[in-house]
């Protein structure tokens, strides 16, 4: 297992505009003095994983990176998952970990993440990224290749990856999708890692979440999301509900009536 955190003496600095600002160039290196690296986006999900593979078997493990950015928050079952995993394919993980949690994001922002921005996501996930991808750059002399395991229902996002690291890094970063440029709709990640891996799916699955980030907690759930948090875990649900209390306590935000999800 590899670990990065940002207490690692870096280059490189982001600027004043935040998290996604543009990060200082040192002397341009042309991309072809650089090697290319396969780097997997493992976001402790079945359909990364199967992506993650993907990569190992095409390109080497040596020409591969399995990638994850920890937000502190995951499920301990997540970590059993993403270790399993890295096993079966015979790549370690490199954790990136920032160090705070969301909720110390949240307060240290003065800005409560949710649906629609989620600043969490910006400092603990996009900013550790855009940090070591340049480091790749600088440090290793290698050109990474970033694969994302989105599958066909949220083809959106691959369109805003894309665009993103065109745009955000110093020097545009390609973006590979395999769920959507490679395997045909039929594909059954969840079933091929189950019965032909045997490894067990992370348990939030089986609880009925679409994903498995953040122990359910994620902001960019919606009412659904989090009414079945409520529902299959009511103790991890009042946490977020008291988060949210000391955050417009703290902050003298409007005042919100709490009251039960519907439909539970």
């Amino acid at each position: 297992m590899t670990i990065f955190s940002n207490n690692v003496k870096t280059k490189k600095q982001l600027s004043k505009k935040g998290a996604l600002g543009a990060l200082s160039a040192p002397a341009p290196v042309s991309t072809h003095k650089r090697e290319p690296v396969h780097v997997a986006m493992f976001s402790g999900g079945a359909a990364s994983a199967y992506v993650a593979y993907y990569i190992v078997q095409k390109y080497g493990k040596e020409n591969c990176i399995l990638f994850f950015t920890d937000t502190l928050w995951e499920d301990a079952d997540n970590y059993r998952f993403m270790e399993e995993v890295a096993e079966y394919i015979g790549l370690p993980i490199t954790y990136r970990i920032d160090g705070r949690t969301p909720e110390e994001v949240f307060f240290e922002q003065k800005f409560l993440g949710n649906s629609r921005m989620a600043k969490c996501s910006e400092e603990l996930k996009v900013r550790q990224t855009l940090i070591f991808l340049e480091e790749l750059r600088d440090d290793e002399l290698r050109e990474p290749i970033l694969y994302f395991g989105i599958g066909g229902h949220e083809a959106h996002r691959a369109v805003n990856l894309k665009n993103f690291y065109e745009h955000n890094p110093i020097e545009p970063i390609e973006t590979r999708f395999p769920m959507l440029e490679t395997f045909t709709e039929d594909l059954d990640a969840k079933a091929i890692i189950r019965d032909e891996w045997r490894i067990a799916l992370p348990r939030m699955y089986g609880l009925g979440f679409s994903h498995a980030n953040c122990s359910g907690r994620c902001v960019r759930g919606g009412l659904g999301h989090y009414a079945l948090l409520y529902k299959v875990w009511p103790e991890q649900y009042a946490e977020q509900e008291a988060m949210e209390e000391r955050f417009r306590t703290k902050f003298n935000d409007f005042p919100k009536e709490v009251s039960q999800p519907q439909g539970v």
